[in-house]
């Protein structure tokens, strides 16, 4: 079993780190982009550790794209749900190709897009967000 820890480590820390090693050379190039990978779970809890890690590293890479943005560095938020991939492989729910979500990406960053919803899980989570909370957690319906 991972520890809680292991989860912050990962999905907050661990992004912070890489971007504070590659800020001085994509500065020093002349600006470039950051992409930061995200999940639906960033706006929605499932009761894991997991959840509360992504929350906190959409709300970093905000931080990041404001403080960065004057040095010509951009930062995009990835948001998917599953895809299928080895990680995903014992889920047993709709998952997205690879292919797809790399297009998604790259086409966001193409555009500068703040964030990329590459697929309809993290579109429908997002829409949810501008309801009321129980559009999320039906389980607090009385």
């Amino acid at each position: 079993m991972r520890s809680r820890a292991a989860d912050i480590d990962t999905n907050f820390y661990g992004p912070l780190l890489v971007a504070r090693a590659f800020v001085p050379v994509i500065e020093r190039n002349g600006g470039g982009h950051i992409l930061n990978v995200h999940s639906a779970l960033s706006w929605l809890s499932d009761r894991r550790p997991y959840s509360a890690s992504k929350a906190a590293l959409w709300s970093q890479s905000n931080a990041l794209r404001l403080h960065l943005r004057p040095r010509d560095i951009e930062v995009t938020g990835l948001h998917v749900g599953y895809v299928d991939t080895d990680m995903a492989a014992g889920v047993d729910a709709p998952k997205s190709s690879p292919a797809d979500v790399a297009a998604a990406a790259l086409d966001g960053i193409e555009a500068n897009a703040f964030e990329v919803l590459a697929d309809e899980p993290s579109r429908n989570v997002k829409a949810a967000l501008a309801g009321d909370l129980t559009l999320l957690y039906p389980q607090l319906v009385k």
